[in-house]
């Protein structure tokens, strides 16, 4: 009998939006997102820190447009940007309105918020218009006043229920190219609020634990969330927000979908938490070759551990594996097999190369199979 059947997951059947050229909802991957902190009229800041983002695999990213300004510079943005750009509007529809023709490729909004009957249409018609997708963002601050009075505080069964009241308004002008999240920073209540949401409506979700913290606390509390909700095959977008460079955002986020295996993109590192058995200085030698490698996009699974005790045997299950040995000298398995040996001196270097030579082969690969 086959093990692997329990690794599944059963994503929730999803309609499919688009927010430009990333497909988001129904069989699409999972995309990874994240957000500028920089002032969006800094054209030159913002680009800089979406290229960033781009490097480490965003698929999308946001940006705030509070002004005139912001949305006056979001062409340039749009125009330059290799990723979608979606529009983060509060508020003010002319501003939704502005970015749409900017270029946009999505606008964050609460129709509920934008004012008139009159503004919403606009808004909608805009969005029409330029081809521009929507995300309903419900957040567990902000809830309605009359949603707080009805359930006396933020809970699963008000952010539902505000959610299901913006999509409606977007549904009664026909417009159903948009998405929705109903964030909180309280792990139980957006759970919670993602279960009961996905049970009522069949859009596709943008799913985030919202000001998760720093780096290390908002880190754990995202993949508690949004592992959670993943698992149960909830989710078509994701966003950890921490308090920290977007770029890094994106990198937990892959490492997320990467450890579920919703995502393979990049090289996913197996390593020991080192002990008095190790051969050789395991948490630097991890810390480098990760560094050293971030720029691969191919996914290559690495077995870096410091001993014999379980060196080969994770090794059988990587490309790559490194296994620590006596008399400064370790083993190399090539796809699950001992391959070579080397001395202490040689092991980062080595390994990276390792790494870097079968990332060239798989393109290699794939190019050939696409010439045929």
């Amino acid at each position: 009998m086959s093990l692997r059947p329990y690794r599944d997951i059963e994503r929730r059947n999803t309609r499919q939006i688009m927010v430009g050229d990333v497909a988001v909802g129904g069989d699409a991957p999972i995309s990874v997102q994240t957000m500028t902190n920089t002032l969006t009229s800094d054209v030159q800041g913002t680009l800089e820190q979406i290229m960033s983002a781009v490097e480490v695999g965003a698929d999308i990213v946001r940006v705030s447009c509070p002004d005139e300004d912001s949305t006056a510079a979001l062409k340039q943005i749009t125009a330059a940007s290799p990723v979608p750009i979606v529009a983060d509007i509060h508020f003010h529809y002319k501003r939704a309105i502005e970015a749409a023709e900017a270029g946009a490729a999505c606008l964050r909004i609460n129709p509920g918020n934008i004012g008139s009957a009159d503004r919403v249409r606009d808004v909608i018609n805009a969005a029409r218009d330029h081809n521009c997708s929507m995300r309903i963002g419900v957040n567990a601050g902000s809830l309605e006043k009359d949603l707080l009075e009805k359930y006396g505080e933020p809970c699963p069964e008000a952010l539902v229920e505000s959610a299901l009241n913006h999509a409606r308004i977007l549904q009664d002008h026909d417009f159903h190219e948009f998405k929705i999240s109903v964030k909180a920073s309280d792990v139980f209540l957006a759970v919670a609020a993602y279960h009961g949401l996905s049970e009522a409506i069949d859009c596709p979700l943008h799913i985030g634990i919202t000001e998760a913290g720093g780096s290390r606390a908002g880190t754990v509390k995202s993949s508690i969330g949004l592992g959670n909700l993943l698992w149960a095959g909830i989710g078509d977008t994701i966003r950890v927000s921490l308090s920290d460079e977007p770029a890094e955002e994106v990198r937990v986020g892959f490492e997320m979908l990467k450890s579920l295996g919703l995502r393979h993109r990049g090289v996913t590192v197996i390593s020991c938490p080192s002990c008095a058995r190790q051969q050789f200085d395991v948490i630097d030698t991890v810390r480098i070759i990760e560094e050293k490698l971030e720029h691969i996009d191919e996914p290559i699974t690495v077995s870096i551990i410091g001993c014999v005790v379980n060196g080969p045997g994770e090794a059988r299950e990587t490309d790559i594996g490194l296994t620590g040995g006596g008399k400064d000298t370790h083993q190399i398995y090539l796809s699950g097999m001992a391959d070579h040996r080397l001395k202490d001196g040689d092991i980062v270097n080595h390994v990276v190369e390792l790494v870097e030579a079968r990332a060239e082969a798989i393109k290699a690969a794939k190019a050939e199979d696409a010439a045929r």
